[in-house]
């Protein structure tokens, strides 16, 4: 099983830059977006290219602002739409299918690169998002949660750690916040199971030729919970093309579909929540 995650800094923009076209022939099963900064209707005509995926998006109220997305070739039988956290419920940070056991999540956490004001909303929202990832942990699913975290986790993920340490996504205590997501939760960072080479990074600044100079930061993550550590194959951030200023985060899974879609048919009341449904009936908690 194929998983990609992208912030896309703009979907349309990435569509133009040849995203959908790229998608079509990595074939993979999941795609999950972050950063769309498009409503659903306003999607250009490459994303036809993909039609035969279920793609559903969930954006911000605020135009042209966040939103993440998922394209599942599988039918989900369930979706839930964002926290319910009233802070930040209408700038579309989170999105799940449910299948059977196993659950695929987009997530978009806010960046605290903007100043002091949204630096604090970023630690609000990351304070929040720890309570959700330990009652995740908890109800005894499989996960893979997909998404730009904003935080390089170690050295190995900065091109030059004592300089990025005074900036927002490499403080201290962002890094920390990391430690006890994978340390004391048991969250798994997937890409570094496999892959353990420096360089690696998703994020790069438009500035300064940053990007043909490889100075970059590894901000964005697969995470997955502790049984599927064994399951991951593969991983590698694809470079070759430039859809936004991160890069596609790919890695294969030793996860059989059509084992996960039988789970799926065996569910009393199995669902698929209409797209347009409020996101705060979804989900409450936090």
């Amino acid at each position: 099983m194929r998983v990609i995650s992208l912030n896309a800094n703009g979907i349309r923009s990435a569509a133009r830059k040849g995203f959908y076209s790229w998608m079509e022939r990595e074939d993979p099963d999941f795609v999950c977006l972050q950063e769309t900064k498009a409503q659903e209707h306003q999607l250009p005509l490459e994303a036809a290219a993909v039609a035969h995926y279920t793609g559903v998006f969930l954006d911000a109220e605020r135009k042209g602002y966040s939103g993440v997305a998922i394209y599942a070739k599988p039918k989900p039988a369930n979706i839930v739409r964002g926290f319910g956290w009233s802070e930040f419920e209408n700038e579309g940070r989170y999105l799940q299918f449910d299948y059977g056991s196993i659950s695929v999540a987009s997530l978009y956490v806010v960046s605290g690169s903007m100043g002091p004001v949204r630096q604090a909303a970023k630690e609000q929202f990351l304070d929040g998002l720890y309570n959700e990832l330990a009652r995740l942990r908890k109800d005894g699913r499989s996960y893979i949660i997909c998404g730009d975290i904003n935080i390089a986790h170690t050295e190995l993920d900065v091109y030059n750690p004592k300089r990025c340490s005074h900036i927002s996504g490499f403080f201290p205590h962002e890094r920390a916040w990391l430690d006890r997501v994978l340390g004391d939760l048991g969250w798994v960072d997937a890409f570094r199971v496999v892959n353990h080479n420096a360089g690696e990074y998703s994020w790069w600044s438009n500035f300064r030729n940053d990007f043909e100079h490889n100075r970059g930061w590894r901000i964005d993550y697969q995470l997955i919970t502790p049984d599927l550590r064994d399951r991951v194959q593969s991983a590698r951030i694809y470079r070759d093309a430039r859809f936004s200023d991160h890069a596609p985060i790919i890695v294969d899974y030793a996860i059989e579909l059509n084992s996960a879609l039988q789970a799926v048919n065996r569910i009393s009341g199995a669902r698929v929540v209409p797209p347009k449904a409020d996101c705060r009936r979804q989900r409450s908690r936090f």
